[in-house]
């Protein structure tokens, strides 16, 4: 059964663009031209992932990820107008799993789209080791599951590869080109920075006190390691 994908933009001639080569693809492709219905497709149709327009009339569309995350993990792809650094933060501080700049190849998009669903499925299969635990955490790789204090933690599909690298071993450094290459695959696009922001994101998910964490510790300089684990 083909993985299905949720277009939400306002342009006509970019919905048919993106739609079309999308289903060139393989995929089966729904889409909206407004924040409010992107919404109720998204939640009442079973969907494998959003390509979302940042500019959308109405509710626009970091409203539509905000309210999204409330309920759903959603993976989600921006599409921005606009190049600017501040978007894509807020974009990735408030969910986003990865961003494309208009305008766009269509190539670049179907890659984007490809490495997403790859990095998702990935996260709910089941690895060597099902389950660690890392003090108050309980990462458990076969439920695709994080816990705190045996309290459930909602994570992105990004957030939880890039925890799950870092957890398989425990007092490494990783760099974020090692990050960016194990999570997000050799043919990412973006700005490795971006990987600073998934970390923040994980910091204020994990840790008792973010601005102070003592679980994924940066190694100034060089990049950032998870504190060792008892293993299970």
């Amino acid at each position: 059964m083909p993985e299905r994908i949720l277009v939400v933009d306002d342009e006509p001639s970019i919905c048919e663009l993106v739609a079309y080569n999308l289903r060139r693809a393989g995929f089966e492709v729904l889409t909206a031209d407004n924040g409010e219905d992107g919404l109720r497709i998204a939640r009442e149709e079973a969907i494998d992932l959003l390509i979302l327009d940042v500019m959308l009339p109405g509710i626009d569309g970091f409203e539509v990820l905000r309210t999204l995350r409330r309920h759903s993990e959603l993976p989600v792809l921006l599409l921005t107008a606009r190049g600017e650094e501040i978007d894509r933060v807020v974009g990735f501080e408030i969910g986003a799993d990865d961003y494309v700049t208009k305008p766009f190849s269509p190539r670049e998009l179907t890659g984007r789209v490809k490495a997403i669903l790859r990095r998702a499925r990935k996260g709910a299969e089941p690895q060597d080791q099902d389950t660690l635990i890392l003090g108050p955490l309980t990462i458990d790789f076969a439920r695709y599951e994080v816990l705190r204090d045996g309290q459930p933690v909602d994570l992105t599909p990004t957030e939880f590869q890039i925890l799950g690298v870092l957890a398989r071993s425990p007092g490494r450094v990783f760099t974020r080109d090692e990050l960016v290459d194990r999570v997000m695959g050799p043919n990412f696009y973006g700005d490795v920075r971006t990987v600073d922001v998934h970390i923040r994101h994980l910091r204020a998910k994990l840790e008792e006190n973010p601005s102070e964490p003592r679980l994924i510790e940066t190694v100034r300089g060089v990049g950032y390691r998870l504190a060792g684990p008892r293993r299970r």
